[in-house]
């Protein structure tokens, strides 16, 4: 995966320079130490993979829409191709060794049915029983699990080797959040009989040296948090029953406070780099 995201990295550098725009500073060796212990066991640095090639998948298109040069167009191309082989790859490693859980199935329909009530959206009527969860909202609720899992196992190494006391504090209240909603999904599970239970994909070790830096951690974590948040919505979309759409607009919004916490942190320390502004008019005219 390295090898072939880095071609890329090149690419859009020659771009930066032939457009006469400042490269980014971004990241560099300072902030990986190749000499830390294991961190993890168990194949988490693939799942790991898994979850960012989840997110690139979506940001990649989003960049896309947003593309006009032939030349940042064929970068995404070549980006979104990789993506998807790497995904590929990832999933396929990871249920031949038994550290991903396949979602609890379902019996497929033998005939077309319709809606014909709005007491299919109701949850919260006392008095009416409410319905069992369809598919899409039992894959929503299994991915919730399944990345919550990851992202509380990673914030708990994260934490065990954070050196900012700042930085630790705000990853272990991040370790609580992935608690709470996978408490909400587990629930909301359990009402409709359905026992499931997914894998955390690794075993955090005892280590506490720093395999990134603070400023790295916190990338990592804003990052995913971001991702947590654009999956809530979008679930909450595809809910039909109107108390799980609220439980997850109320952890959506739990999830966009952490996220505005981890960008002050960042701000404050320096570690978050200013993306190119538009002309700000009025002080152009005022300064004149």
């Amino acid at each position: 995966m390295w090898q072939e995201l880095n071609y890329f990295v090149i690419e859009i550098e020659k771009i930066f320079k032939q457009q006469e725009i400042i490269i980014p500073i971004g990241f560099n060796k300072e902030d990986v130490n190749l000499e830390a212990p294991k961190l993890y066991d168990n194949g988490f640095d693939v799942m790991f993979v898994r979850i960012l090639k989840e997110v690139s998948m979506g940001m990649y298109t989003i960049n896309m829409n947003m593309a006009y040069n032939d030349d940042v167009i064929r970068i995404y191309e070549g980006l979104t191709t990789v993506t998807q082989k790497i995904y590929k790859l990832s999933t396929q490693y990871l249920l031949k060794k038994g550290i991903l859980a396949l979602p609890p199935k379902v019996t497929m329909p033998k005939t077309t049915e319709f809606i014909n009530s709005k007491k299919y959206m109701s949850g919260f009527n006392p008095f009416n029983s409410k319905r069992a969860i369809n598919d899409i909202e039992l894959g929503i609720i299994h991915h919730g699990i399944e990345t919550n899992n990851i992202g509380m196992q990673l914030i708990t190494g994260f934490a065990q080797c954070a050196q900012n006391k700042e930085v630790r504090k705000f990853l272990e209240r991040g370790k609580e959040l992935a608690k709470k909603q996978i408490k909400i999904f587990q629930e909301i599970l359990l009402d409709n009989d359905i026992q499931f239970s997914a894998t955390s994909g690794s075993t955090v070790t005892t280590s506490t040296v720093a395999p990134f830096s603070d400023k790295l951690l916190m990338h990592c974590v804003t990052f995913l948090n971001g991702f947590c948040i654009v999956g809530n919505s979008f679930g909450t979309f595809f809910k039909l029953r109107n108390d799980i759409a609220l439980k997850m607009t109320l952890l959506a919004k739990d999830i966009y406070f952490y996220g505005q916490e981890g960008i002050e942190i960042r701000i404050k320390n320096g570690w978050f780099e200013e993306p190119p502004q538009t002309k700000d008019r009025n002080q152009l005219i005022n300064n004149h």
